[in-house]
């Protein structure tokens, strides 16, 4: 029996009709049982354009964040399976249902989309500058962290719920830099990742700042090595020195009055038997 999965759009004033079509595209070729559409500070009348849509819509005031908004609703479904998808279409439907069909299929944790994986269509490409950006914060994060992909942020990626309820309350990232977070702690939680290249098309009405979220991605690669190293005890003393002397971080179910049972915190059956994406920890890399 297929085990049953919950699918996320985190939007920020979304172009309305091109959600609603990717939407409802979704619904047929995947048949998640649910679909919740996480709304962040919406302009007038979007509530009720989107009310047609196959979908839950939680609207909020103000933005949250792309993290945030994924893990609201991630929090908010009881299904095996969880996947989420940018708002904005890049990634095309049958891309996410390849993914969808890898997690279902058990041999990973979390399957994660790419764009720069060797086989990826890339249909319209970011502009030059965009894409070097991209490029040089895709190889940053292989330097810092264990976890080594080709593509950290693309939109698409599902998890199973095991997992989601181990690696939820130890992530801090609201952000964009939710996506590289997630990864790195998936990692030193010991599951396993995989990478599935995507059919994809850059969106030009993206709200991805050319200069601010690249900064945002390099400081988030680096508290997620922190915090990989300090959960994964991978660091050695440093790590833990460290984090003495700093304080901890607001924790993303904090910042959206989660209480840690609502988030699923139980620890599961436990860990996989280790990412097939990184490579071997060494407990004196710091």
């Amino acid at each position: 029996m297929s085990r049953t999965l919950g699918l996320v759009v985190p939007a920020f004033r979304p172009n309305v009709d091109a959600l609603r079509a990717y939407v409802i595209e979704l619904e047929k070729r995947l048949d998640p049982e649910t679909i919740r559409i996480e709304l962040d500070d919406p302009d007038p009348g979007t509530v009720e354009r989107l009310e047609a849509v196959p979908a839950t819509i939680n609207a909020v005031e103000g933005r949250r964040g792309k993290g945030a908004a994924v893990t609201a609703g991630f929090c908010a479904l009881e299904t095996e399976l969880r996947a989420f998808v940018d708002a904005d279409g890049s990634t095309a439907v049958h891309s996410v249902e390849r993914i969808v069909e890898r997690i279902r299929e058990g041999e990973s944790e979390l399957v994660i989309g790419s764009r720069r994986h060797p086989e990826a269509d890339v249909r319209s490409s970011q502009s030059a500058f965009r894409e070097q950006l991209g490029d040089g914060f895709a190889w940053l994060a292989r330097r810092l962290l264990s976890i080594s992909v080709s593509d950290y942020q693309c939109g698409a990626k599902a998890i199973e719920a095991d997992a989601w309820r181990s690696v939820c309350p130890h992530l801090s990232e609201h952000g964009f830099a939710w996506d590289v977070e997630l990864l790195a702690l998936v990692d030193a939680l010991g599951y396993r990742v995989e990478e599935v290249p995507v059919t994809w098309a850059d969106a030009p009405d993206s709200t991805v700042s050319s200069v601010e979220t690249p900064l945002e991605l390099a400081r988030g690669a680096l508290r997620a090595r922190h915090r990989a190293k300090r959960i994964g005890d991978t660091g050695g003393g440093l790590h833990a020195a460290l984090a003495k002397r700093r304080s901890e971080p607001t924790r993303v179910i904090e910042r959206l009055g989660i209480e840690p049972g609502e988030a699923g915190s139980s620890p599961g059956p436990g860990p996989g038997p280790g990412s097939a994406s990184g490579p071997d920890r060494n407990a004196d890399d710091d």
